[in-house]
């Protein structure tokens, strides 16, 4: 593998540019994903924010539930932010009883947490594992986590305001999840330390 790794972003539904601009400036090769032999060709795997009811429904609809599953259970880095969050999730509160997920994180999400009278706020959010300042962190009808496995390293909590002390971001293994949206911010830090993640994979 070249020093750049190439990282595919789930190119269903969501923030699909903005990540594969953030993983470039992060120094990944980045690239959409739709199909399974695009996914067959990176090695690690953007799911970003957007409608989790749409992208698990597009999931199936493109047949890539079974080949995401198959690379998680490999082993292959994957990231999820916002409605990624709730497709990595173990477990779904509030969502709609056929959405599915592929699993992969040992927690609990609620979806739609932050409540859908607020469309969205900001807060700082310091992640463990990235230096410098707090995160200028997004949430858009963001989920929260409301409980982790063991397995699981809570990497954030809001810092302060009506949410704090929730979690919003996670780590288990090489699979990440935010419930933010680093990728509106221009702050590629976060993006860097997947990208890292992806290479020491």
């Amino acid at each position: 593998m070249s020093d750049a790794p190439t990282i595919g972003v789930l190119a269903l539904q969501g923030d699909v540019r903005e990540h594969v601009a953030a993983l470039a400036g992060a120094g990944a090769d980045a690239r959409p994903v739709r199909r399974p032999t695009e996914l067959d060709a990176v090695d690690g795997l953007v799911i970003p924010g957007g409608e989790s009811t749409t992208i698990s429904k597009l999931v199936d609809i493109f047949e890539m539930r079974e080949p995401i599953d198959k690379r998680i259970a490999g082993g292959m880095p994957v990231y999820g932010s916002c409605a990624g969050m709730i497709m990595l999730a173990g477990e779904v509160l509030d969502g709609r009883p056929d959405q599915r997920g592929f699993a992969g994180i040992e927690m609990t999400v609620r979806r739609n947490a932050f409540g859908r009278q607020v469309d969205s706020f900001e807060a700082p959010v310091r992640i463990t594992g990235v230096e410098g300042e707090p995160f200028h962190a997004v949430f858009i009808r963001a989920p929260w986590v409301e409980r982790v496995g063991a397995g699981v390293q809570v990497l954030g909590r809001v810092g302060d305001g009506p949410a704090a002390d929730r979690i919003v971001a996670v780590r288990q293994g090489n699979l990440l999840a935010t419930s933010f949206h680093p990728e509106l911010t221009g702050d590629l830090r976060l993006h860097r330390y997947f990208v890292d993640l992806v290479r020491a994979a």
